[in-house]
This record gives C-alpha cells, sequence and structure tokens, in this order.
C-alpha cells in the first residue's frame, strides 16, 4: 500500500520559516524523483519543487532562492525548508513522485502565511 504523509505546516508570520517533511512508504523510493506541489484556496495545484535520485533539484520561478528541497533515502523522507515565507505561499502542501501519479495524493499539510 502507497503511503505518503506530510507534516510540518503551521501558522507563520511573513517572512517566517517552516520545513515540511514527508514520509513515504510502499514505494521504491530511492528509484524515485521526488516533488513538492502546493494547491491554494480558489486555484489548481501547481508543482512547487522536485528533486531527482541523485539530489538534483529544481524550483519554481515563485519559490527559488527561497525554498529548498532535500531528501534522505534512508529514512524515506523528502524534506521543504521555506524561509523567507510570503502570503502568497498560502496553500496546502503535497509531495508525490515527480511526474505526480493520481493515486499517490496524500493529505497534504497546511501552510499559513499571515500576520
Amino acid at each position: 500500500q502507497v503511503q505518503l504523509v506530510e507534516s510540518g505546516g503551521g501558522l507563520v508570520q511573513p517572512g517566517g520559516s517552516l520545513e515540511l517533511s514527508c514520509t513515504v512508504s510502499g514505494i521504491f523510493f530511492t528509484a524515485n524523483p521526488m516533488g513538492w506541489y502546493r494547491q491554494a484556496p480558489g486555484k489548481q495545484r501547481e508543482w512547487v519543487a522536485e528533486i531527482t535520485q541523485r539530489s538534483i533539484t529544481n524550483y519554481s520561478d515563485s519559490v527559488k532562492g527561497r525554498f529548498a528541497v532535500s531528501r534522505d533515502n534512508a529514512k524515506k523522507t523528502v524534506y521543504l525548508r521555506m524561509d523567507s515565507l510570503k502570503p502568497e505561499d498560502t496553500a496546502v502542501y503535497y509531495c508525490n513522485t515527480d511526474p505526480p501519479w493520481d493515486n499517490y495524493w496524500g493529505q497534504g499539510t497546511q501552510v499559513t502565511v499571515s500576520s
């Protein structure tokens, strides 16, 4: 059974930081590039960042220079460090493979950036 469980979200002030985690089970983790995605209220889900099997990273223009994705293959966990957060980063954040599989979406973790 495939499970992707996101955690680490919360309420943070503009300019603050958060680190999200995503623990994966049921797939061959080291063989998959992993991605972070987000969905803001009233908007479609969008791709945020990717980390390949060899830990090469890519970011959307909206988060480049502020977010950092990493992975720990031994723990089957992917992380998203988010700095200099802005109100427009408010969304539910999800992890999945990259490209994503429809059956792998988890519950996500809510990030709210507000003063």
